[in-house]
């Protein structure tokens, strides 16, 4: 700890994924709700050729929304925390206590750093190397959720290489979801990749675009309903938050990367959702649930749709859900009555105990 007793959190953010920018913004947020009288920020950016550099709150602070025109200054090198370092980098952050990791997407939530903070003996706030894996990768999630008896939509999983092998046979089988359907990344986030295809003539180029970001892709059957989307906050046991709703008036059609972060008309929030009291109920179990099934810890924000008939879907589960000014996760807990501040405190709280109980477990059959 600092002088003082305060904690010093590591807060980590950037990194090399098509979500560099999201990252960037949400840290801001986490940053500007990080009690000053318990914690200690440090803030590690590692930019988009991987570099680890010390970060200037001041800087990070005063910085735009538009997520085209933030960047990761240049600041003092950080050495990739390891075992022999003793949990303390050796230049420029100096030691740390826990990280709180605000990457989205690959090479940062999807269990790659997880499993570094997990060498190198460092709590870190969210979803281990496991339930990172698993909600990364949508392809996996929608199976093991569906194998546990939680409803997801229809969906169809495509490789690269038999892609490139057999287009054609590739293009008709999926067709057979129907239109419109959406193809996307299966390892990705921040809808980046994804398109709405409406017709056949428009499915090749769609799946080509998905490819761009991943070696594996998803077409999955369009949902007529809503939108929903809970908050879950670990613990024993985690707890949800209410219900919220997503509108679409973007020109995409959907809920995608311009809707969510360029264009400040292309969706609207419904906070609470539009729903029934009995809908949000049977909401937040089945969020709880598919929060347990994957094996998640910390925070996590859970995609629902509601068909036309009443019934519930689970779309997809996101491990370090964005913390942006207009970011689903910190508004539903603010909304259930846990403020920002408050908020990141729990979670810094959740991480802690887990490394606590992390290290008494013990590795050895011989001596202690």
């Amino acid at each position: 700890m600092s002088e003082g007793g305060r904690i010093r959190v590591g807060i980590v953010f950037g990194g090399q994924s098509a979500e560099h920018e999201v990252s960037i913004l949400s840290a801001r947020n986490v940053l500007a709700a990080l009690d000053p009288s318990r914690f200690e920020a440090v803030l590690i950016g590692i930019d988009k050729a991987g570099r680890w550099l010390t970060q200037d709150a001041h800087k990070l602070l005063a910085g735009g929304s538009d997520p085209r025109l933030v960047r990761i200054e240049g600041g003092l090198p950080v050495q990739l925390p390891s075992p022999l370092a003793q949990s303390t980098p050796s230049s420029g952050a100096g030691r740390i206590d826990v990280i709180f990791p605000v990457l989205h997407g690959t090479f940062g939530e999807d269990g790659t750093m997880q499993g570094l903070f997990e060498i190198a003996g460092i709590p870190y706030v969210g979803a281990g190397v496991l339930g990172s894996a698993i909600g990364m990768d949508k392809d996996v999630m929608k199976r093991l959720l569906r194998d546990a008896g939680i409803p997801v939509g229809d969906f169809r999983m495509v490789r690269r290489e038999r892609f490139d092998a057999e287009p054609q046979q590739v293009l008709e089988e999926l067709a057979k979801l129907g239109f419109p359907m959406f193809t996307k990344p299966a390892n990705a986030g921040s809808s980046v990749g994804i398109r709405k295809v409406l017709n056949a003539a428009a499915l090749e180029a769609a799946a080509r675009h998905a490819f761009e970001f991943d070696s594996k892709i998803l077409a999955e059957a369009a949902v007529s309903g809503w939108e929903i989307e809970l908050a879950v906050l670990g613990g024993s046991p985690p707890t949800v938050s209410v219900a919220g709703e997503i509108i679409v008036e973007h020109a995409d059609g959907f809920y995608s990367y311009d809707a969510k972060y360029i264009d400040e008309h292309g969706a609207r929030l419904e906070l609470p959702a539009r729903i029934s009291a009995d809908e949000q109920a049977r909401a937040q179990a089945l969020a709880l649930r598919a929060f347990e099934v994957l094996e998640c810890d910390g925070m996590a924000r859970v995609d629902l749709f509601l068909r036309n008939d009443g019934s519930l879907l689970v779309n997809e589960i996101n491990t370090i859900p964005g913390f942006t000014a207009i970011s689903m996760y910190p508004k539903l807990w603010a909304l259930s009555g846990v403020p920002p501040t408050e908020l990141v405190t729990r979670l810094i709280e959740l991480a802690l105990r887990r490394g606590r109980e992390r290290a008494a477990i013990r590795r050895s059959i011989v001596g202690p």
